[in-house]
């Protein structure tokens, strides 16, 4: 017998539909993560940050985050890529989840205590690993056990479960009211609380260890460079995915100043800008759940992703030139909503597509970590590339109209791939 028909089963492509209740738990570990990553980064860092030095908890928050961010770029794909040689009894993917979670809950425990600003970057660097293998093993258990068919479906859940998780960590920051040690706690066991039901209901096949191929450092590392001319289809996945983010990090980015400077919240409607951001981040959550969901059934239902992800990138497009040309109250309403429409579409059903593309199912997670970077990336790149437009080019139309144009390149790069319909 070949070492393909012995590993075919961890390694075939899905043809069963899967369980709701392994759906549910899927879904339950995205909310988990998310939790426990966006809490920490909406409002429990920068709270630490001033209370090690409130003169200078702006640079403080940079570091740790810039920290965080670096850790994010490379744990996303190699704890993908190890998961992927992973021939553990429980399957490939679960150990790693279980293992990222109890990182990531010990990291943010720890972290309530840090004596110093070094210690704080350092342990939230190990949340960053944990959460971004966790992350990366459960992405990649979609492809791994969901038909072609159901992943438009199966992946606008995931999509839902990361935007109430980003929910419940504005809660759990909120209900914690400056207590950060607390917060890290609940966030903590956000966290861990998540992964339970995928644990025991998770389905995962276990990859025989004649099945794995030989480690070689080299080739290990050599790995990660997916080749644009041996794959093109998952190349401009990728650069597709990098364009939308971007442009979504451009529209949220400064948020807070727009409102502020442009709508004037406070002197219009006496709001307070902060609330305004509460407000316009809910709304566009809400939208982003509904259309995660209806968007990756539809393209389900007729079997076509590429016109769907272009559609939905048009549409957050139109959101950043709403934002643009209409900067009051009701337009930032209009825009945040329009945005979450077209946002949660994208997700899901550009992760549906992304899985139709990857190269090979031996290096799911390694090629799905790499595709997560272009998630992660953006958030480095966005504030380069928005700085000058607010400060020297024009100020917010000029830097909503660039990221309208960002946008719709990514919706026109979508015409390259050519294995999807």
């Amino acid at each position: 017998m070949s070492l393909s028909e012995t590993a075919a089963p961890a390694l075939a492509e899905p043809h069963r539909p899967v369980r709701p209740v392994w759906t549910a738990g899927v879904v339950l570990v995205n909310v988990g993560i998310n939790a426990a990553f966006f809490g920490p980064l909406q409002v429990l860092l920068g709270q630490q940050a001033a209370a090690f030095d409130e003169g200078g908890k702006e640079a403080i928050l940079a570091l740790v985050t810039g920290a965080g961010a670096a850790v994010s770029l490379v744990a996303n794909p190699l704890f993908g890529a190890l998961s992927d040689r992973t021939t553990a009894r429980r399957g490939r993917r679960v150990p790693w989840v279980l293992f990222g979670a109890i990182l990531g809950a010990a990291a943010l425990i720890a972290l309530a205590g840090a004596p110093n600003v070094a210690v704080m970057a350092v342990l939230w660097c190990l949340v960053q690993a944990g959460c971004n293998g966790a992350y990366a093993a459960i992405t990649a258990a979609i492809p791994d056990r969901v038909p072609v068919a159901q992943r438009g479906a199966v992946g606008g859940l995931a999509a839902m479960g990361q935007t109430v998780g980003i929910l419940i960590g504005a809660v759990i920051a909120a209900v914690v009211s400056g207590n950060f040690a607390l917060g890290y706690a609940f966030c903590a066991a956000a966290l861990v609380a998540g992964v339970v039901l995928y644990f025991f209901k998770n389905d995962d096949v276990a990859l025989p260890a004649h099945g794995r191929p030989p480690f070689k450092l080299a080739r290990f590392a050599a790995g990660f460079w997916i080749s644009p001319a041996r794959y093109p289809d998952f190349a401009w996945a990728w650069l597709t995915r990098l364009l939308v983010n971007i442009g979504n990090h451009m529209v949220t980015l400064y948020l807070l100043f727009f409102l502020t400077d442009a709508v004037q919240l406070r002197r219009t409607q006496g709001i307070e800008p902060e609330v305004g951001v509460l407000v316009l981040t809910g709304l566009y959550a809400v939208m982003v759940i509904i259309t995660s969901v209806v968007g990756g059934r539809l393209s389900d239902r007729t079997g076509r992703r590429k016109p769907l992800v272009m559609l939905s990138s048009a549409v957050i497009a139109a959101a950043a030139l709403i934002l643009a040309f209409a900067p009051t109250w009701t337009g930032a309403l209009i825009g945040a909503s329009v945005l979450g429409i077209g946002f949660g579409c994208y997700l899901a059903v550009d992760f549906a597509l992304i899985t139709q593309v990857l190269p090979t199912a031996v290096d799911r997670g390694k090629d799905l970590g790499v595709i997560n970077i272009a998630n992660s990336l953006p958030q480095v790149i966005a504030p380069l590339i928005a700085y000058p437009f607010v400060a020297l080019w024009g100020g917010y139309v000029s830097l909503y109209l660039a990221a309208a144009v960002i946008g719709l390149l990514g919706a026109v790069f979508v015409l390259r791939i050519k294995g999807v319909d």
